[in-house]
């Protein structure tokens, strides 16, 4: 076979590529583009000329010609305000850079907290400039991963969106870690616990309030209404809920929040009524964040794998990507659960 020329001066070109390896320029595409509809030697002749000519795929030609992008969207439904008083995000995407830190993908970070940015977000997605998307704390209602089912694109999901949920999914055992906070408490003796949950229309805030509840039941403790005060995982709303709980029920002596910054908020309002922690008040939070660590006296918490949930979630959206692109028949749909762990400190 006659040696191809390359150009002086230039770099070797698709064409030269497939002149090299006696193949048409479409075949030599798809072998460099990884397609599985080329025949063994065929894939060889092209990977050879690829090799003897020094051939360097032209990366941004390559992604549209596959229809890629080699971009992925990390889209949290929540304001910009609560995404960084929140350390749960920032883990999330420390274990989702550490994951695609030696791919090609770029990672685009998407806040959707109002419905301006929802209709942004829908255009965006739509157009098809992403070949993924990781969503991250997502509410029983919102539409944006029904969008994502009927664009046919690559999604996985941190914490379903309810017990049937479709796309794959990572969590924290959310049951179990709560489960195991009033266990810490029934043990140590507490009889009036509480509860601050998280806004009841994201799941893992309804599983861990199911915890709560069947800890409490497996104790013989009789339900109490009063002792359950909804919030929003804000230390606003944490302070809201203790202030709730203390009128209605004085005599609380133990207190389970959903998160770590909710506790911060209703410790002070415990030192606020006078109450001594954990003398008192015993108190638990969840997420086992810096401001755990960092409280006064220091937080008793349920660790959840907040950056492996992350690095989990990119491997798997990787795999989608991966899978789709190269027409392999589906398989089926992931649901990993990361398990939990409680933490003791001074504060229980």
């Amino acid at each position: 076979m006659a040696a191809a020329r390359v150009r002086s001066g230039g770099r070797p070109t698709l064409e030269e590529v497939a002149a090299r390896a006696g193949v048409g320029r479409g075949t030599a595409s798809r072998v460099i583009n990884g397609s599985p509809r080329v025949s063994a030697q065929t894939r060889e002749a092209v990977e050879a000329a690829v090799a003897e000519l020094g051939y360097v795929p032209n990366r941004a030609a390559r992604a549209l010609a596959g229809n890629r992008t080699d971009a992925i969207a990390l889209v949290v439904p929540e304001s910009e305000t609560r995404f960084f008083a929140e350390p749960y995000f920032s883990d999330i995407v420390r274990g989702v850079g550490a994951a695609l830190a030696d791919t090609e993908m770029q990672l685009l970070l998407t806040l959707a907290g109002n419905d301006r940015e929802r209709r942004r977000l829908a255009q965006y997605l739509t157009a098809h400039r992403v070949d993924g998307v990781l969503l991250v704390s997502v509410h029983a209602d919102d539409p944006l991963p029904d969008l994502l089912e009927q664009l046919g694109m690559p999604a996985v999901i941190s914490g379903r969106r309810h017990a049937a949920e479709t796309l794959p999914s990572v969590d924290s055992d959310n049951f179990e870690g709560a489960r195991a906070a009033v266990d810490h408490f029934i043990s140590r003796g507490r009889r009036s616990i509480a509860t601050i949950t998280g806004r009841l229309d994201v799941y893992g805030a309804q599983r861990r309030l199911d915890g709560y509840r069947k800890a409490l039941a497996a104790a013989g403790h009789d339900p109490d209404e009063r002792l359950i005060a909804p919030a929003d995982f804000s230390e606003e709303g944490g302070a809201r809920a203790m202030r709730e709980l203390l009128e209605r029920r004085p005599d609380v002596d133990a207190v389970f929040a959903a998160s770590d910054v909710m506790a911060a908020g209703a410790r002070q309002v415990l030192r606020e009524s006078g109450r001594r922690i954990p003398d008192d008040v015993a108190l638990i939070g969840f997420d086992d964040s810096a401001v755990a660590r960092h409280m006064d006296p220091p937080l008793t918490s349920v660790r959840q794998p907040i950056e492996e949930m992350g690095r989990t979630m990119a491997r798997v959206l990787l795999q989608e990507i991966a899978s789709r692109s190269s027409g392999a028949a589906p398989e089926e749909r992931p649901r990993i659960v990361l398990p939990t762990e409680l933490v003791v400190r001074e504060s229980s």
